[in-house]
């Protein structure tokens, strides 16, 4: 935690290094002491010191300087730093100024130069404003803060990928909080810069203005680059199954790369609230879930590249080449893709504009506080949008589900179903889709058409979250692997037609249960054909993989 700042000004180089070396002698241990020859750079200084989000116990200005006296510097301060304490060095010619600026312009005390000794003319008489300073002090947050708007998608990305990443933050709606006393300030000590949104402070006092999350990541250390070219086992996505094949083969010796798109955990780590884990009978969250599986891979020397992006796979021989987004490759012998699904989108008119403005794919985590007192809608009737309403309930006015079926439970656990039947605040809309949104730069209204009476509603709407189903994403991979009609990847005994191995195989064995086409590249967890769409098998898949590699690899 930084230090107070305890700021002394003043335009005399040798009063200066006096009165500093009498505060650090007094409250070195305490306070940090910063001197300014000038006003103008004090003051300048001082916004930065409130854009790096530091704490000033006391500000200590002479009143005679040329250009802007000392009263006047401490008015101008004030608005910056309203609660820091304010005193004059004063010569006694000056006492009557100095008495007339602690009527007229709150400034706490004056101090008459010289202050020999200041244990008796100086430190008394601060202790009591520092003591009285302190009984209100609360330190500063300090971490990154991220400033922008609700409704601005740029800024929810921002956030979704900070809170996904377990980056820690601290959010400031420049609109919600306008009339906050302490973000005017800040706004002001920005000055233009304020208008570049979403902006992001970092502790160190630099920033980023317009910022992406590319940026941000590089920022704060997270790791884009491989630290070889070269490993045993690559491993394509960083969700249940591909963190647990992380875990078992580097346990088991294999030098091991995971290559995440957006954050470890997948789909599950967006999950609120996971109640039916084996070992976890209270449940737990799928970030909670993530970032132990995070801790356990990186302890067995896991490397993890997040955010990162494979954009291209080939062979050469007994080398399986991935080409990332960087445009860097790595190389493997064997290759494990692990990249889940992503939601399927909504085909509604209007609602491309309004994604992240009030529409939203997934958990929306980072919403869920925003939601407040309002009436926000899930789209979809299995597991994951079950959880979703759960969480949203616990802030929402109301959460009403949209569910194209008659009920849930032909795609929900009878768990959640149960819970939500007790949840007094979920509504559920039978054989109703959103077929329109409508708002200009956020979601105001949806319309809803319930098929069952062909009627259709046309209602207000703050926010809507969607779960209806997702897709793989596995075009990067070419023609190199075989998928079926939806792109899902094809595996073991579904390779095999009429007796007959796949086209182009070269080895004297079936592929393994969880083999490819191509030997040595393997597919597990929801990206693969006929998965079951659970975290715990999710789990199991990563973990048996890792067998069939060591088999695979004994013969390379």
């Amino acid at each position: 935690m930084p230090k107070p700042i305890l700021l002394s000004i003043d335009d005399d180089s040798d009063v200066l290094r006096a009165i500093e070396r009498d505060l650090r002698s007094q409250y070195g241990a305490e306070y940090r002491v910063i001197g300014s020859d000038s006003p103008d750079g004090a003051l300048d200084l001082l916004k930065q010191l409130k854009v790096r989000n530091d704490s000033v116990a006391l500000l200590l200005a002479d009143q005679r300087m040329p250009r802007m006296d000392g009263v006047t510097f401490l008015q101008e301060a004030m608005h910056i730093y309203p609660d820091a304490k304010r005193a004059l060095l004063t010569a006694y010619a000056d006492t009557s100024a100095a008495i007339s600026a602690i009527n007229q312009a709150s400034i706490n005390y004056f101090f008459l130069k010289p202050w020999d000794p200041p244990a008796d003319h100086l430190y008394p008489q601060l202790n009591d404003l520092l003591d009285d300073w302190q009984a209100s002090y609360r330190p500063a947050f300090q971490g990154i803060r991220v400033l922008g708007t609700r409704w601005s998608p740029k800024s929810y990305e921002l956030r979704d990928f900070l809170a996904r990443n377990r980056v820690p933050y601290q959010w400031i709606d420049v609109e919600s909080s306008a009339n906050d006393p302490e973000t005017k300030r800040l706004l002001e000590a920005l000055g233009p810069e304020a208008a570049s949104l979403p902006v992001v402070l970092f502790p160190d006092g630099t920033k980023l203005l317009e910022s992406l999350p590319a940026d941000v990541a590089q920022k704060v250390g997270l790791r884009t680059r491989a630290q070889t070219d070269f490993y045993d086992l690559a491993i394509i996505g960083g969700g249940p199954a591909g963190l647990a094949a992380a875990v078992y083969g580097a346990s088991e010796g294999l030098h091991t790369v995971m290559i995440e798109r957006e954050a470890p955990g997948g789909q599950a780590g967006m999950s609120s609230r996971i109640e039916n884990y084996l070992g976890f009978p209270s449940g737990l969250s799928g970030n909670d879930l993530a970032r132990r599986a995070v801790v356990q891979a990186q302890r067995f020397g896991v490397e993890i590249l997040a955010p990162q992006e494979a954009v291209g796979a080939r062979v050469e021989g007994s080398y399986r080449m991935i080409k990332l987004a960087d445009g860097n490759e790595i190389s493997c012998h064997a290759l494990m893709i692990a990249s889940g699904v992503q939601w399927r989108r909504l085909e509604t008119p209007g609602i491309d504009r309004l994604q992240g403005a009030g529409v939203y794919y997934g958990g929306g985590a980072t919403e869920a506080l925003s939601c407040k007192g309002e009436i926000i809608y899930v789209v979809g009737g299995a597991n994951s949008a079950g959880q979703a309403a759960m969480n949203f309930a616990k802030y929402a006015e109301r959460v009403v589900m949209l569910v194209r079926g008659d009920s849930l439970a032909s795609t929900m656990s009878q768990y959640l179903i149960d819970q939500i039947k007790e949840t007094p605040n979920i509504q559920v809309w039978a054989h109703a889709s959103v077929v329109e949104v409508h708002g200009e730069t956020r979601l105001e209204e949806i319309s809803v058409l319930c098929s069952d009476t062909n009627k259709l509603e046309r209602v207000l709407a703050n926010s809507m979250f969607i779960f209806i189903g997702a897709l793989p994403r596995t075009d990067w991979l070419g023609d190199l692997v075989e998928r079926d009609e939806r792109g899902f990847l094809l595996t073991g005994p579904d390779l095999i037609r009429d007796g007959q191995r796949p086209k182009g195989w070269t080895l004297d064995r079936d592929p393994f249960l969880l083999e490819t086409n191509v030997p040595g590249i393997f597919a597990v967890g929801d990206v693969r054909h006929g998965s079951v769409k659970r975290v715990a098998s999710g789990v199991g898949e990563g973990s048996v993989a890792v067998q069939f590699i060591h088999q695979y690899l004994s013969k390379v």
